[in-house]
């Protein structure tokens, strides 16, 4: 008989497994990162957040922070801060979370 799963279910830093979103705020797993594949969470957690700056992305310009491990201060991904064009405002306050960087919680 299997286990029942118990809590929430997470994701962390592959550096250092510090926990740093949940699977219930994952919007999208659609996304392009730096460094390959990335997830769009609604919220993070345990991370901290960079300086603002603008940058061109493959949906327009957009500015950005990146986020880093609140732990270990690996660069996991960024925050949307704002969208130029009424089509991206969506992402606003959302964070990518590069899938290279985070590894699910066994469940």
């Amino acid at each position: 008989m299997e286990a029942e799963l118990i809590g929430p279910r997470l994701y962390f830093c592959c550096n250092c497994r510090n926990h740093v979103a949940l699977h219930d705020d994952v919007v999208s797993k659609a996304f392009q990162g730096r460094n390959g594949r990335a997830f769009l969470f609604s919220h993070a957690m345990n991370i901290a957040v960079g300086p603002k700056e603008d940058r061109q992305l493959m949906t327009g310009l957009h500015t950005v922070a990146d986020v880093h491990c609140g732990d270990c201060r690996e660069v996991l991904g960024w925050k949307y801060e704002r969208a130029y064009e009424e089509t991206q405002k969506y992402k606003e306050g959302k964070f990518i979370l590069e899938k290279s960087k985070i590894a699910k919680e066994n469940w």
